[in-house]
């Protein structure tokens, strides 16, 4: 008889610990889903530890002890490397060991009692020699199967119905079962483009880095992705595995397209725009080593590799790459513990990096490498427009003049244009001018925007909708009013300026259908459409040769948010989507539409200085005691009543009260969201252990208490509301 030691399904805390049951299956090893009953229920986890056991043994525990209902897995989902990962993540980012292996795992193989069944598909071969004579149609499907080794079912049917079926019947041909599998589709090939001389240095420096970390640090249309793939085939020529990561969907299919026109079959593909079924198969196609390389977003940092030589993060700046869900890491983190594990190479790309990865460079933590000048040697024309003498000249304060001679002047000589405008919608605010009440979502403290191809609010927070009132419910007058822009209303001033120009609108409305991304970028890249339009998801990564203007609407709206980066995540957007114009032969140009021109982010961007920036902003940083000079750690109160919120509060400031080290910022109160109210309490200090163990006496009072509210604990968070 064993004893054996598992964590089960429930992402709870304070059940962060195993479980210990009774298995007479010599089968059962770590790291297998078993069923396990729990309380008055039948749950899956992971086997932590088996050890061999006796009735003595059994005996000196207090209460009985269970026995495993089922063992699910043959062979181990969770190997050495991937407990370590787990233990090191729930320390780091104070999150329980069973959701680190629930986001490591695809759907399919999650430790939940919800997991989905594999999808099976039947196939048949030749299990025996015909003892009879076979018609010439039975012969040539015998012959045809023989050639393959085996089909699946539905193709032979398709080509040999009824003598198909025969071959069945007389026993020559079996049907049987096996998992669906992925299928590596050939494309076409590429060859290795002659590096540049900027290219030439930086591939050499990435070759033999000293340090595990490099950041590559090359502005838009430097060649970087050049750079990644031949830096991908040195690697794997000596066996190696590759993981190319990309922040977020919009920009996977271009990558996509590229490194399997250079490496062929052997890539996988994984994000969240997948299915759980196709998310599996991408999964078994690393763990069956049928391939060395993966294109993915976020979640494919955890893709099972044994062999791992290089973490590629492009665009390493976005902060897509955090995880907004227990447990709440960095990408960026997994990659550097994964490549020390693994021996293997972490290179950091970005025209913008964050500051505290140049802030590691700079220091020497991290290997500085520079491309600091475009393949075509030019940089686009910048050109600013302030808004306020725009307007007050009589100009739309959707398009100024400049923009829309620039893009009638695009239009005529049949080159493309790109205009981004951070706002997705008809209009964000729909206003009572005559009492002036807002209508707000009634989830949430946030404004509902109107949505006019659907003639409807929406609550881009939590997704309510509704219909538009016909009358104000403060005052009874039907007096409203659509206050701002989104990207549906850009769409429609764009189309009646230029009603023959052809738009895509890409934004969150526009992509939510599977392959939505990959379409509408197919549809540009062909040229089936002369404006791109959209959120910042078309302002990064984007490689198109004939588009020569840019246009920014709005440029400096992120400046108003209250977060600490507002001014970073500012000059972000603005390089990012700058660099879309003048990539190919043609000279490109970009009009950034603002108000405040003087911001030092502002006029950073517009003269693509991002030492400028860096030093502007690391002052202040420096001065507010924000990272990367100060540490933080968020703790997020969440309940539908608003006293419970409070009283909970109140009990973990008595507590963090006490300590001496760090400063503690709030309790603040922060918008309602789905009918939650919420306040935060902020830890600020150098020591990032000393503010994790605080966090931790925080939290261990909660769960002792049995409090009612919910605990988000964000370790290092990326924005602050």
């Amino acid at each position: 008889m064993r004893l054996v030691h598992v964590f089960v399904e429930h992402p709870i805390l304070h059940l962060d610990h195993t479980f210990t049951y009774r298995c007479y299956d010599a089968n059962v090893k770590r790291g297998v889903r078993v069923q396990v009953p729990f309380h008055k229920t039948s749950i899956i986890g992971f086997v932590s530890k088996v050890e061999e056991a006796d009735e003595q043994t059994l005996a000196k525990y207090p209460y009985e002890i269970k026995e495993i209902t089922k063992i699910i897995d043959a062979e181990p989902l969770i190997n050495e490397e991937l407990f370590a990962l787990a233990d090191w993540m729930g320390k780091t980012y104070i999150a329980p060991r069973i959701a680190c292996f629930q986001c490591m795992l695809p759907a399919k193989l999650k430790p939940s009692s919800t997991h989905g069944k594999i999808k099976m598909e039947t196939w048949v071969r030749i299990c025996k020699e015909p003892t009879q004579k076979l018609t010439e149609k039975q012969q040539a499907a015998y012959e045809q199967l023989e050639r393959h080794g085996c089909m699946r079912r539905s193709t032979f049917y398709q080509m040999f119905k009824s003598c198909g079926k025969k071959l069945i019947a007389y026993g020559i041909v079996e049907s049987y079962e096996q998992e669906a599998k992925a299928s590596l589709l050939e494309s076409e090939q590429d060859e290795e483009k002659t590096l540049q001389p900027d290219q030439k240095k930086a591939m050499q420096k990435l070759l033999h880095a000293t340090q595990v970390v490099s950041l590559l640090h090359g502005v838009t249309g430097s060649g970087k992705t050049e750079v990644f793939l031949q830096l991908a085939k040195k690697v794997l020529e000596t066996g190696r595995q590759v993981v190319l990561l990309v922040p977020e969907i919009a920009l996977t299919p271009q990558m996509v397209q590229r490194v399997k026109a250079r490496f062929g079959k052997a890539v996988a593909i994984y994000h969240s725009a997948l299915n759980a079924q196709e998310k599996y198969e991408q999964y078994q196609l690393v763990k069956e080593h049928k391939v060395q390389i993966v294109v993915g977003t976020r979640s494919a940092i955890f893709m099972p590799f044994d062999h791992l030589g290089l973490i590629i993060l492009d665009e390493e700046h976005d902060t897509s790459y955090k995880q907004d869900a227990t447990p709440r890491y960095h990408c960026r983190d997994i990659a550097v513990w994964r490549a020390k594990y693994h021996h293997a190479k972490v290179v950091l790309a970005s025209a913008t990096p964050s500051l505290e990865t140049y802030a590691r460079a700079h220091k020497g933590i991290y290997q500085l490498v520079e491309m600091p000048k475009r393949i075509n040697a030019r940089f686009p024309e910048m050109q600013l427009v302030e808004m306020r003498k725009a307007v007050g000249n009589s100009e739309s304060y959707l398009l100024s003049n400049d923009l829309l001679d620039a893009i009638y002047e695009r239009l005529q000589k049949k080159e493309q244009i790109v205009l981004l405008l951070n706002r997705r919608g008809y209009t964000p605010i729909l206003r009572c001018i005559s009492c002036g009440f807002v209508q707000m979502c009634p989830h949430c403290d946030v404004a509902m925007s109107y949505h006019k191809e659907e003639q409807v609010l929406k609550c881009h927070t939590c997704g309510h909708t509704m219909s538009v009132p016909a009358y104000c419910p403060t005052c009874g007058k039907a007096s409203w009013r659509y206050l701002g822009i989104g990207t549906q209303k850009l769409e429609e001033f764009v189309q009646i300026k230029f009603p023959q120009a052809r738009i895509l609108r890409m934004d969150a409305d526009t992509t939510g259908k599977k392959h939505a991304h990959e379409d509408i970028l197919k549809s540009f890249g062909n040229h089936e459409a002369d404006i791109l339009l959209g959120t910042q998801m078309i302002a990064k990564g984007l490689d198109f040769d004939n588009v020569t203007l840019v246009g920014i609407v709005n440029g400096d709206a992120m400046l108003n948010r209250s977060d600490y980066r507002s001014g970073e995540l500012t000059y972000d957007l603005l390089e990012q989507a700058s660099g879309r114009s003048g990539r190919g032969d043609k000279a490109g140009k970009v009009i950034l539409q603002v108000y405040d021109t003087q911001h030092y982010a502002i006029q950073s961007a517009l003269h693509h200085d991002y030492l400028m920036f860096f030093k502007h902003e690391m002052r202040y940083r420096h001065l507010a005691g924000y990272p990367p000079y100060r540490y933080l750690v968020s703790l997020v109160f969440s309940h539908k009543t608003k006293k419970m919120v409070e009283k909970d509060v109140k009990a973990a400031m008595q507590i963090l009260e006490k300590k001496e080290n760090g400063k503690i910022l709030g309790p603040a109160s922060l918008n309602k969201l789905r009918d939650e109210y919420r306040m935060r309490i902020l830890l600020k200090g150098k020591d990032q252990a000393l503010l994790n163990h605080y966090a931790w006496d925080v939290y261990q009072n909660h769960i002792t208490k049995k409090a009612r509210t919910r605990l988000d604990i964000d370790v290092s968070p990326v924005v602050l509301e």
